[in-house]
């Protein structure tokens, strides 16, 4: 897997776009904060959604986080196999742990999510960013 084809929301969700199609899933960075991965609420399929739009829900031991859909379009796939394997996306999180396809309506909307560079910064911003209030509580 290439990841210079990736691209990444600061929600943490990255895409792969393949041609109309958006395959779409967590970044590893996501699910290795949220730990083991108990189970993936599917989205719907056919469902219109928008940028942002709630599109699943990823439940581990910690916590329940929410996956938002970094393009708009129709859902058009779900990774089934993530019902009986959830754990999937913590073992390959931009391969086998892809959670959806979406068919974009607008493809343009690509050109405002980072590439791994700019999420690599931002995660490091992000990381300094918590420290920062860390030191705040004590």
């Amino acid at each position: 897997m290439n990841l210079d084809d990736l691209r990444f929301t600061e929600d943490h969700e990255w895409v792969r776009s393949e041609g109309k199609r958006a395959v779409i899933g967590i970044s590893d960075y996501a699910q290795d904060q949220l730990g083991d991965i108990v189970y993936v609420e599917m989205p719907e399929l056919n469902a219109e959604v928008s940028t942002e739009d709630e599109i699943s829900e990823v439940e581990s031991t910690k916590t329940t986080a929410p996956v938002l859909s970094p393009v708009s379009g129709r859902v058009v796939e779900v990774n089934d196999e993530l019902n009986e394997n959830p754990e999937m996306i913590n073992e390959d999180p931009y391969g086998k742990g892809w959670i959806a396809v979406i068919e974009m309506s607008d493809p343009s909307e690509l050109e405002n999510l980072m590439n791994q560079k700019e999420y690599g910064k931002f995660l490091e911003t992000e990381s300094d960013e918590e420290e920062e209030d860390l030191g705040e509580e004590r």
